[in-house]
């Protein structure tokens, strides 16, 4: 299952409403934050089951 492009547009659109467009490079700034964190963990993950 992947994100299209129409599908992306509305959740961008969505996020512009509820957060307006002051706020949204903070918005973005920490959704990659978490983004990396949350990859980092699962490499970390994926080497400790490769490690067993």
């Amino acid at each position: 299952m992947s994100i299209g492009a129409g599908q992306l547009l509305i959740i961008l659109v969505i996020i512009l409403v509820l957060f307006g467009a002051g706020k949204l490079p903070q918005v973005m700034s920490d959704l990659s934050k978490g983004l990396k964190s949350f990859r980092e963990g699962m490499k970390d993950s994926k080497d400790e089951n490769n490690d067993k």
